[in-house]
């Protein structure tokens, strides 16, 4: 497995738990993924949590993302940042994070997030039951153990 899985999968992900609290809480947050960063960028509102942590600094961050259907589970590490980039919102900007604005893309409150993924464990498995269910069966037939996918460090 590679990088560009990863990036595959994640871009197919729709929500993970992001903690910029070291720990002390983890809330849940749509990301929108950026190869060509390396970032997945979230839109927030001010006075969140996520954001009054990175308010002043950028800080280290937690991002964990499980979808058994998208076969990808994996916890990364990197720092989270407030972003000034308008042509990144422009271009990630859709009709569920409308939904959470009163005025739009130019209401006072929206926030653009950067995380900067440094480190992380990943784990591809099948993403069909059937595939699951084929190898459960040929490992009972051959008593070898079942492939339930790869795991690396990015």
């Amino acid at each position: 497995m590679s990088h560009d899985e990863f990036w595959d999968r994640v871009a197919s992900v729709n929500a993970g738990m992001l903690d910029a609290t070291n720990g002390l809480r983890s809330v849940p947050m749509s990301h929108y993924a950026d190869r060509g960063t390396n970032c997945l960028w979230f839109i927030a509102a001010k006075g969140t949590d996520v954001v009054d942590a990175v308010a002043a600094s950028a800080q280290s961050a937690t991002y964990i993302v499980a979808d058994a259907a998208k076969g990808i589970y994996a916890d990364l590490r990197g720092m989270l940042s407030l972003s000034h980039d308008r042509a990144k919102l422009d271009d990630i900007w859709s009709t569920v994070a409308d939904a959470w604005f009163e005025g739009g893309k130019d209401d006072p409150d929206v926030r653009l997030l950067c995380f900067a993924i440094g480190t992380g464990e990943v784990w591809v498995t099948p993403t069909s039951g059937i595939t699951f269910m084929f190898g459960i069966v040929r490992a009972q037939l051959t008593g070898t153990p079942p492939d339930m996918g790869t795991h690396f460090t990015l």
